[in-house]
């Protein structure tokens, strides 16, 4: 019989899991009761005139009630900002209702909360700390299993922030006493397979039909009840009873009262490096991964499996569904080993690829409106990127995060944000080498844009590269700024960048100047918005750059795919960047040198030029591209000709799938930007799916799709199986025959879809995914 080698007896602590809010109704999925039985000399005398408003749901002791949950000894109360229990208390939260207090009553109740729930990092312990983190990753051996700032095994809990979440005595129990509660999600069991071997390791997560489980090598396996015939439970925990002396228990306890997590700032404590063999896996994916935004570095949603086609597309079935708390996700899956990674607003999930299965979750509060720019402020992200053992997310006011890939504990978490301005994160990092690379939003906020890099391991920064220059500079680019302008920001970087494995050279669109609409205190090209940028990943320097729409007015910024391919380019190989832009063209550049070698019509709804001058490669403006105080009607509308959504770029068709808008809209001349919608009821907006002939610009075939053109922000991705998978305006999602265009298969999500597909393989078996509404969606062929 084969046998996975047995878990070793780790230390595992049983974190306490506690409800997230104190608000009544629909409590989070991973909420458990909190622990009540904190001695009550432990507990204020007496609960304030103010928690009066609180006793009828959380009971007059504050231990909770069938209405609303224990505030009581919570582990996820002590981890939260006395701002974020404050936010709670006058928003509301979960069936909570909002409380329009006074700010002194709200302090006395935040207070009052606070004193409940007094963590050992609070309470401080009386022992050798620096004693007790040598037993953990020493003598004690607890880091075989554990992690705690960065360092040790993803095979028990992450204790980095145990400090906040336990009191001492907790911390004792759990290691004199590791049978009395083990954290869910790290329960032993043994999996008897249908073959007759066994498997032994945790239960991460479990359903009637299927499990996870993670075995002694960290190795996470995805199964379905198909493929085993008996789960048995271990009787007791993994976790040893800890033999130390007395002395080394409490200055081991004392050691982990004082973990509080990482701070906002890079890990200053040595980091395992990434491996060669880790960041070649990002830069050539191993076949049915998916481990990046685009799926690869270059940018193009091209994938060669070919599981799926066009002989067997239409037995297409949906696999399975998971719904996330954000109603227009934005997110595009990443998937490495089969484990699928999905966002949503200041949430990462790991999920099964196989079942959908929720493995582990972060989150953290929904910041500020006031602070953060637009998109950001709706809530929306669109994904993550990997490498190795760590996912990297960019929350909504600009954080750059490192998570682990096995429990999703926070490695670091560093503050991108540089200068004034609302700031906002929405775009999924890029992984390069050992950086990873994110731009920022809010270049209509007050922002000056830039592109950085940040160590992987640790977060330090790497470089910085600003798109617009500062007040002041005299440098040639300053030139191109003429005006008052500048002080107001602009150049955004808020989607994600492309890379070519070659050269190394990283590529990267820039958002538009500011004002919008009003260009006169920013006279000139306005360098380097609207362009896309090549960058020496190593130092962060401009190699050259394109801009497409110098002075723009219209705020059709070039935050668009940009596309790598290797292709024959009349008769001869060339190394060419695609790119189509919110302005209306479609432009083929070669990536080595910038020099443009086609711009044509994208749309045919296209009034601000009448072309490009291929002397200069600049517009060819016609009287349309001038705004006035009275509004001037131009083509593209304000949302632009094409957006942010995905492309591909198929070898095979030699086509280029892009979905375009023929809209008009209006464009007041204005300091704060102003937009009005057109309505032509003889011309209404129209979403169109164009494949391109790359070296002709001109459309093989299209796609008229009805439904609501602008509320439509569905990519494509094409594969080898010569398919073209696509959202649609009305709600669907389609895949088109990728030579012809011909329908060969649709699934109505009655959802307006806002992400873009994505395709991965499981044991061979190809999946399709995309987000809809609210919703994660996997389909596959049946009967396998």
């Amino acid at each position: 019989m084969n046998r996975i080698p047995r878990l070793r007896r780790p230390f595992l602590f049983p974190l306490l899991v506690a409800p997230l809010v104190f608000g009544s109704g629909n409590w989070p999925v991973f909420s458990q009761a909190a622990d009540n039985t904190t001695p009550a000399a432990a507990q204020p005398e007496k609960p304030p005139d103010q928690f009066a408003n609180c006793t009828l749901c959380h009971g007059q002791d504050a231990r909770g009630s069938d209405r609303a949950p224990s505030l009581v000894n919570s582990a996820e109360l002590r981890a939260m900002s006395d701002a974020d229990i404050a936010n709670i208390i006058r928003k509301g939260k979960n069936g909570m209702p909002p409380f329009s207090l006074p700010a002194a009553d709200i302090d006395v109740l935040v207070r009052y909360i606070r004193a409940l729930n007094r963590a050992g990092s609070e309470i401080g312990v009386a022992d050798d700390s620096q004693a007790g983190e040598r037993i953990f990753f020493g003598a004690g051996q607890c880091s075989t299993c554990h992690m705690a700032g960065g360092r040790g095994m993803a095979n028990g809990p992450d204790l980095s922030d145990a400090g906040r979440r336990l009191r001492p005595e907790e911390l004792t129990k759990s290691l004199t006493d590791p049978d009395a509660r083990i954290t869910s999600g790290w329960a032993a069991v043994t999996v008897t397979m249908d073959n007759g071997s066994t498997l032994h390791g945790f239960e991460r997560a479990r359903g009637s039909h299927d499990l996870v489980l993670q075995t002694a090598d960290a190795k996470l396996h995805l199964l379905v009840d198909r493929e085993y015939k008996e789960i048995i439970p271990d009787e007791h925990s993994p976790m040893p009873v800890f033999k130390g002396a007395p002395a080394e228990l409490h200055d081991l306890v004392a050691y982990l009262s004082s973990l509080k997590g990482p701070g906002v700032g890079p890990l200053t404590a040595p980091q395992p490096a990434p491996t060669q063999v880790q960041m070649t896996e990002i830069l050539h994916p191993k076949k049915g991964d998916w481990p990046n935004y685009n799926g690869t570095p270059d940018g193009n949603r091209d994938s060669s499996l070919d599981d799926i086609t066009t002989r067997n597309v239409s037995k297409l079935e949906l696999q399975w569904i998971c719904p996330l708390p954000f109603p227009g996700l934005e997110t595009t899956p990443v998937v490495v080993d089969g484990v699928m990674y999905v966002t949503a607003n200041n949430q990462v999930y790991a999920l099964s690829g196989l079942t959908g299965r929720e493995i582990w979750r972060y989150q953290r509060p929904k910041s500020q409106t006031s602070v953060i720019s637009s998109d950001a402020a709706i809530g929306v992200n669109r994904g993550v990127a990997t490498l190795g053992d760590r996912v990297f997310y960019l929350t909504d006011d600009a954080h750059l995060l490192a998570l682990n890939r096995l429990t999703g504990a926070l490695l670091w978490d560093v503050s991108v944000r540089e200068g004034p301005g609302r700031f906002g994160g929405t775009a999924a990092p890029l992984v390069v080498g050992d950086l990873v690379i994110t731009g920022v939003g809010g270049g209509d906020d007050g922002i000056r844009g830039f592109v950085a890099a940040y160590k992987a391991a640790t977060g330090t920064l790497a470089w910085r590269l600003w798109t617009v220059p500062k007040p002041g500079d005299t440098d040639l680019v300053a030139t191109t700024w003429q005006g008052t302008a500048l002080a107001l920001g602009g150049g955004a970087t808020w989607t994600t960048g492309s890379f070519d494995t070659k050269s190394d050279v990283l590529y990267w669109p820039v958002g538009n100047p500011h004002p919008d609409t009003d260009g006169d205190q920013r006279l000139g090209g306005n360098l380097y918005t609207n362009s896309d940028l090549a960058i020496d990943v190593k130092t962060g320097k401009i190699l050259w750059y394109y801009q497409f729409t110098p002075h723009d007015l219209h705020d059709w910024d070039a935050n668009e795919p940009i596309v790598l391919v290797n292709a024959d380019w009349k008769g001869k190989n060339r190394k060419l960047l695609l790119h189509a832009n919110r302005n209306g063209f479609f432009y083929v550049l070669d990536r080595t040198n910038g020099k443009p070698l086609l711009a044509t019509k994208l749309v045919s709804r296209l009034t601000w030029a009448s072309g490009i001058d291929t002397k200069t490669w600049t517009p060819i403006l016609l009287p349309a591209n001038e705004t006035n105080a009275q509004g001037s009607i131009t083509c593209p509308a304000v949302r632009g000709a094409t957006n942010w959504y995905s492309t591909a770029y198929n070898p095979s068709t030699r086509l280029y799938y892009v979905m375009t808008v023929e809209d008009c809209g209006i464009y007041v001349k204005s300091e704060e930007g102003g937009f009005r919608r057109y309505n032509n009821p003889a011309e209404p907006a129209q979403k169109i799916l164009r494949a391109i002939n790359i070296e002709t610009g001109k459309p093989a075939w299209q796609i008229a799709l009805p439904g609501p053109a602008q509320s439509n922000y569905a990519g494509v991705l094409t594969t080898a199986g010569s398919l073209v998978f696509l959202g649609e305006s009305s709600g669907g999602f389609a895949a088109v025959d990728a030579r012809t265009g011909k329908y060969l298969w649709h699934f109505e999500t009655n959802h307006a879809i806002k992400g873009s597909p994505m395709t991965y393989a499981i044991g061979g078996r190809q999946f399709v995914a995309i987000a809809s509404g609210p919703n994660i969606l996997s389909f596959a062929l049946p009967g396998q």
